[in-house]
């Protein structure tokens, strides 16, 4: 099994995403991550669509979602060179021993300090998802209060 992330063009509706996480759910598939958001045009929203799977399964996902009716275009971006990222906004426990820590592994990761207060800093990083694992793995030996995490969005290159 691997990852598959679908690019949704539909109709910006009402609706429209509770008709695609039903069919999603009602067979039994899982999403490992989903983004949503308008595009250039108003009336047009972009869902990226991560799930895990094999390319059988992953071929019934992109028919089923070609024949909902606020389906615009389904594109399996897993075909496609891509830029992927992802948001992640980390909240940990912090004191004056460990602050400087952990402002070093934001660095590295060229992430950003955004709040600081007595007890906790908060980091926010971009990515790609392995990325964004690995420096929650990093951070934990903090003790992670919160996590915030925006899944996967992409876009194919070029023109």
């Amino acid at each position: 099994m691997r990852e598959y992330a679908f690019s949704v063009l539909v109709e910006n509706e009402f609706g429209v995403l509770s008709r695609i996480a039903n069919l999603f759910s009602s067979r039994g598939y899982n999403i490992s991550s989903l983004a949503v958001g308008e595009t250039e045009n108003p009336s047009i929203s972009r869902m990226i669509i991560s799930v895990l799977g094999e390319p059988k399964v992953i071929e019934q996902i992109k028919k089923q979602l070609n024949r909902l009716i606020n389906t615009i275009k389904v594109v399996d971006l897993s075909e496609y060179d891509t830029v992927e990222r992802e948001l992640a906004l980390i909240k940990i426990s912090s004191n004056t021993k460990t602050r400087a820590d952990i402002f070093q592994i934001a660095e590295v990761f060229r992430a950003k300090v955004v709040d600081i207060s007595i007890t906790t800093l908060t980091v926010e990083v971009t990515g790609v998802t392995a990325k964004i694992e690995a420096i929650i793995e990093l951070l934990r030996q903090f003790g992670i209060k919160e996590i915030v995490r925006t899944g996967r969005i992409a876009i194919t290159r070029g023109a």
